[in-house]
């Protein structure tokens, strides 16, 4: 009877045994299987970015995941997000993506919106239009909406621009811009940038030159047209400001140019000269209404630190060095015109 007791015994051990063994490989699968829908590896290295445009919910990003396999497992990425409850906090924007990363990190960086900006560089353009066709390849917002905004005399006032000077906020430079930011808070964020520039210093430079500072950057758009070379610009800006003292017409040819809105011309014929804009500064006295194109920080500060000279007159070197032939009187100047002119027809330039 006790042999029988204790093989009863015996065997039940080994059943418990056996039992908590079996409890713990379960519990052992579980948590390798938690683990790996978790904190294994899941992004795969096939895209470098994952865009969510504005407005996106849920499905929209696991459709995008899904099109283009950013994962590796989208039903345990879908299994992920719902436990972490993801489809509650999709923010849009640009988030860089590595490979290897696991789906609680993945969507931890979605959930908190850390996207990675977009370095947005730029120098010049000679229109809203080129500029906002740039931007709107960066960026989320569309040119037409870029555009629309500027081109609010609602919205630039604000700032105090019209809708003919307001490309002047805009200042060449580089940038770490959201790719979801709004187009308003785009123009704000340059507006941002081009404030900073004007100090209480550079506004004195601009009043002592009897500018507004709008003026500044309009002047600066004709100076940085007409020169190739920075070392130019200050040259240049004195030849201008001296016109502008004796109320004589710019006569720029860039303003010509921008006036019909043709930048393949490289010879300004007389023809040109008629043409009805206010841009046309052969036909009006003063600056034009708005910039000729976007200036440079360059110019602008040539424009406030311009050269003290007598120059009334400019003209391109006939060597086609890109530099000008500078004049104080008429007759100079119409030697240096005839050389240019004669250089052009040789080359069989006509337009």
């Amino acid at each position: 009877m006790a042999k029988k007791q204790a093989s009863s015994g015996g065997t039940f051990k080994k059943f418990i045994i056996a039992l908590v063994i079996l409890v713990i490989l379960g519990l052992g699968g579980t948590l390798v299987f938690y683990y790996l829908r978790y904190f294994g590896p899941q992004v795969t290295g096939n895209e470098e970015y994952l865009y969510i445009r504005t407005g996106s919910n849920f499905d929209d990003v696991y459709k995008t995941i899904r099109d283009k396999n950013i994962v590796q497992d989208t039903a345990t990425f879908a299994w992920a997000a719902h436990q972490m409850k993801y489809a509650e906090h999709v923010k849009p924007g640009r988030y860089r993506l590595h490979e290897g990363m696991s789906n609680r990190k993945f969507i931890r960086m979605l959930q908190l919106g850390e996207q990675d900006p977009v370095d947005l560089s730029f120098h010049v353009f000679r229109t809203k239009e080129q500029f906002a066709g740039f931007v709107s390849k960066k960026l989320e917002a569309d040119s037409l909406t870029l555009l629309r905004y500027i081109d609010s005399a609602d919205f630039v006032k604000q700032f105090g621009f019209d809708t003919d000077n307001a490309f002047v906020m805009v200042m060449p430079d580089s940038y770490k811009i959201n790719w979801d930011i709004s187009p308003e808070k785009f123009y704000k964020r340059m507006y941002k940038h081009y404030e900073a520039f004007w100090t209480d210093e550079h506004k004195k430079q601009a009043a002592d030159i009897n500018l507004t500072v709008p003026q500044v950057s309009i002047l600066a758009s004709i100076v940085d047209a007409e020169a190739v070379y920075d070392d130019e610009m200050p040259t240049i800006a004195g030849l201008y400001l001296n016109r502008l003292r004796k109320g004589m017409k710019l006569e720029s040819d860039p303003t010509i140019i921008f006036a019909m809105n043709d930048f393949t011309i490289h010879r300004v014929l007389n023809k040109y000269l008629t043409v009805n804009s206010p841009y046309n500064t052969y036909m009006h006295t003063g600056l034009p209404p708005g910039p000729v194109m976007l200036p440079s920080v360059a110019a602008v500060k040539a424009v406030l630190n311009y050269q003290k000279n007598d120059y009334l007159y400019m003209v391109a070197k006939e060597d086609f060095s890109n530099r000008h032939n500078f004049a104080t009187n008429v007759a100079q100047h119409n030697i240096n015109a005839a050389k240019f002119r004669k250089a052009l027809t040789e080359r069989k330039i006509m337009k």
